[in-house]
């Protein structure tokens, strides 16, 4: 098995801490800290707009882990893909138990295939079924995840 590290770096900046001024800027880290991700929490939840919050990094996840198994798949069938793009939708909402979760995370994904790969409409469904089937991080959630090819 693999470890996956990130590493999370917060430092206070304002001058006080209460609620509604305290700073949520902070950096995510990979790779020993070669790969820095500027993050915060959601402007809803008073973090900085230009930065990425976790919940957009865990639709972000999903997606990137999506496509990623969806093209080992069509390698391995050797059907060539020339382009791969996903507009992913997460929804934040309250979970059965009253807490508010990513309740839903919607994938977009539109395949180019290359000229003269020939993939039909089943075809495609089935490699994104297996795609999410195999992908490790819907595995490794409780959230709805869907797949909505576009066209």
């Amino acid at each position: 098995m693999s470890e996956h590290l990130a590493a999370i770096r917060w430092n206070r900046t304002s001058p006080g801490f209460d609620f509604d001024s305290y700073n949520r800027a902070h950096e995510v880290s990979f790779k020993e800290g070669a790969i820095v991700l500027p993050a915060s929490s959601a402007p809803a939840y008073k973090g900085e707009p230009g930065r990425v919050d976790p919940e957009e990094a865990f639709v972000g996840a999903l997606a990137s882990c999506h496509m990623l198994t969806f093209l080992a798949l069509c390698s391995k069938k050797r059907l060539v893909v020339d382009a791969y793009e996903d507009d992913a939708v997460g929804v934040l909402d309250k979970g059965p138990n009253g807490k508010l979760a990513v309740a839903r995370v919607t994938l977009r994904p539109k395949v180019r295939f290359a000229p003269g790969t020939e993939v039909n409409a089943e075809q495609l469904a089935q490699l994104h079924h297996r795609a999410h089937e195999g992908c490790f991080i819907a595995n490794s959630v409780t959230t709805d995840v869907s797949v909505e090819p576009r066209d």
